[in-house]
């Protein structure tokens, strides 16, 4: 692939074979993000899992210190719908708005958060949902009977991680434009969290690679506490 003179420039910046302390390589990262807009900054975990095994299907949730830098739309499926509205759902109903979804293919939300009563007609939306990586889980706490916690952990920066079919793992953490202490917080409470979740059948090295990147920036490999 041929790349942009402001990419292979950004690129230079990186030095090969190097693996950057974590502070280091955010300072970096903004360094190199080569777009006019806000650049999105994402870390990037490659993980010595068998994701085919149960057990080492890693997934969870994670509210970051300071969030990602976008603000998620919510939508509530509940019958709580002024209950949900009042603690900062964008939108909130119950089969009407799963109606809508599927009769006008709308799609103006980020996140969907429901009241277990609701996960019935939710269940026959699964092939809408499902391949859109909408479908609420309790596990990811946005099916819950608090609707509150729920809907603010989302706005306050709620961000899931989870392991591909690779074994690879991509997080946002954040934008170019924050503090270099913000993402650094961020992304320790990221790596902190990867560290904790390491299955106990995982034998051996279990981070094999972490690197930092921007929106169409190079990647930037880091190495952190407890790795």
């Amino acid at each position: 692939m041929k790349r942009g003179k402001k990419y292979r420039a950004a690129v230079e910046l990186v030095e090969k074979g190097k693996i950057y302390e974590l502070e280091e390589a955010v300072a970096l990262v903004k360094k190199t993000s080569t777009t006019k807009f806000d650049a999105t900054v994402d870390a990037s975990f490659r993980l010595n899992v068998d994701p085919r095994q149960a057990d080492q299907q890693i997934r969870g949730t994670l509210v970051l210190p300071h969030g990602t830098g976008k603000t998620k739309v919510v939508l509530a499926i509940t019958q709580r719908v002024d209950d949900a509205l009042s603690h900062g759902a964008d939108f909130a109903g119950g089969k009407e708005m799963l109606d809508k979804i599927k009769n006008e293919n709308w799609f103006g939300f980020d996140v969907i958060v429901a009241t277990p009563d609701m996960m019935g007609e939710l269940g026959k939306m699964g092939r809408i949902l499902g391949p859109k990586g909408l479908m609420p889980n309790p596990k990811l706490g946005t099916v819950t009977t608090d609707l509150a916690k729920a809907i603010h952990e989302i706005k306050a920066g709620k961000v899931e991680y989870r392991v591909d079919r690779n074994a690879n793992m991509h997080v946002s953490i954040g934008k170019v434009s924050f503090d270099d202490e913000k993402l650094i917080e961020n992304l320790n409470a990221l790596c902190e969290r990867v560290v904790r979740v390491r299955p106990a059948s995982v034998k051996g090295t279990y981070i094999k690679n972490a690197v930092l990147s921007t929106t169409m920036g190079p990647a930037v490999p880091f190495t952190f506490k407890g790795r």
